[in-house]
């Protein structure tokens, strides 16, 4: 039966996103990775990811952006997980960036609707530099038989004293297919102003023991547009327990 509690939710996170989305469009890098909405309860991960581009323009070349993780669900419902952040620019070094806090909450129960939904927030505040950011996205997943749909519209905000106040968005798309536990072949699509990439992923899961999962996501998002890398490659590891 449809409970109008759930109804009210999907409709505010939907207008919510909505109303932000037509003030910008991304003018930055979006690779990243495509977040699907659920939350399992009693659920602790600890989580490493990396972005490496390779391009001719030697300014977005060998770009590389890394990501510790660890986080834990306190309910059935909510997510949160908090990051460090490491950055190695083009002809720089590597170094800590930033630090990044992530609550993620399932709004709907799976199977309840035609698709799930969620909302992901993020807060990232810069080491070394006044500049902070704040942003949302909206998680959607769809299953079609073997098939599986995760959609993400982000909206985000940047302010400080050493960066120009902007509003920025993304959207990104991953369509998985489910061939067996230990390996899943997808695509994945990444829009923004400045990045407009498409790609193949392989994704899969190992269980080590009871309760306990690894998980891991590798792919190249190829640019299709002339202000887009010309590769840009992603690795996720995740250790679930």
């Amino acid at each position: 039966m449809t409970r109008p509690y759930y109804k009210n939710r999907i409709g505010l996170a939907c207008f919510l996103m909505y109303t932000l989305v037509s003030a910008a469009f991304a003018d930055g890098p979006v690779v990243d990775r495509v977040y699907n909405p659920y939350v399992q309860p009693l659920e602790r991960e600890i989580e490493a990811r990396g972005v490496i581009q390779n391009d001719r323009n030697v300014t977005l070349d060998e770009l590389q952006v890394y990501q510790l993780g660890v986080g834990r669900s306190w309910s059935d419902q909510l997510w949160t997980e908090v990051y460090l952040i490491g950055k190695k620019s083009p002809g720089g070094s590597f170094r800590l960036e930033a630090f990044e806090l992530e609550a993620k909450w399932q709004i709907t129960e799976q199977g309840e609707y035609w698709a799930d939904w969620g909302l992901l927030f993020e807060v990232e505040r810069e080491r070394e530099v006044d500049i902070n950011e704040i942003s949302t996205r909206l998680l959607v997943a769809k299953e079609w038989g073997r098939w599986v749909a995760n959609a993400n519209l982000g909206v985000q905000y940047e302010w400080g004293e050493d960066i120009r106040k902007e509003w920025e968005t993304s959207f990104s798309v991953q369509a998985r297919y489910r061939m067996s536990r230990a390996f899943e072949p997808a695509l994945e699509v990444y829009m923004g102003q400045d990045h407009w990439g498409i790609g193949p992923v392989m994704t899969g899961a190992i269980h080590p023991g009871i309760g306990k999962k690894w998980r891991w996501e590798f792919g190249v998002i190829i640019g299709v547009d002339g202000g887009s890398p010309d590769q840009t490659w992603r690795g996720v590891i995740e250790y679930e327990f």
